[in-house]
């Protein structure tokens, strides 16, 4: 699997759902981290639109009694991996996606100015699916011919006790293997 087609910090090869949720990146941003994120909604289900919907402001909040404690929140991400591996973008990477909240790493704050978010469809702790390890590893590989990455992370290493995910569910030595990185660029586990 690859996902080589870029247009304007747009990768073609995902499904594109914009959302409203993102602001310009600092004009010295160094777009060089990658954070993996875990997102279900509600928690602990699969399938459907809702995180979709979230990114793009239209969830219906009365619809499930767990919508009521994230009413109104706005945020997004760059991309969105479901469990199948389908692959959906929300941001162009070009501009500031709003995923990382208050956030420290590499001896910078502000994650969300110089960092790319990918949510991967799943839980803080529960174990992840091998096509989203393939569309993952395909994406890091695309992102670094456009970008200087030089670091990835998970939310809870860029938001240490305030974030868990993707967890202990999730496979760093995986994810090291199927892109080949120099172990320094990813976190200690």
């Amino acid at each position: 699997m690859t996902h080589s087609a870029w247009q304007d910090g747009w990768c073609l090869d995902a499904e594109k759902c914009e959302s409203p949720n993102f602001g310009p990146r600092p004009a010295q941003a160094n777009i060089d981290l990658i954070v993996v994120h875990a997102i279900s909604l509600p928690p602990g289900q699969y399938g459907g639109h809702a995180v979709q919907q979230l990114f793009t402001n239209t969830l219906p909040w009365d619809s499930h009694p767990y919508y009521q404690s994230i009413r109104g929140l706005q945020v997004s991400s760059h991309f969105f991996i479901e469990r199948t591996g389908k692959l959906w973008q929300f941001v162009s990477c070009n501009e500031r996606a709003w995923h990382a909240g208050d956030s420290y790493y590499r001896g910078r704050p502000n994650c969300n100015d110089d960092s790319i978010g990918i949510e991967l469809e799943g839980l803080d702790g529960d174990a992840f699916e091998a096509m989203q390890y393939t569309s993952l590893a395909a994406l890091c590989s695309t992102l670094a011919r456009h970008f200087p990455i030089a670091h990835i992370a998970g939310h809870e290493h860029i938001a240490p006790g305030r974030k868990k995910d993707p967890g202990h569910g999730f496979d760093w030595d995986l994810l090291k293997k199927n892109v080949a990185w120099p172990s320094q660029y990813f976190p200690e586990v």
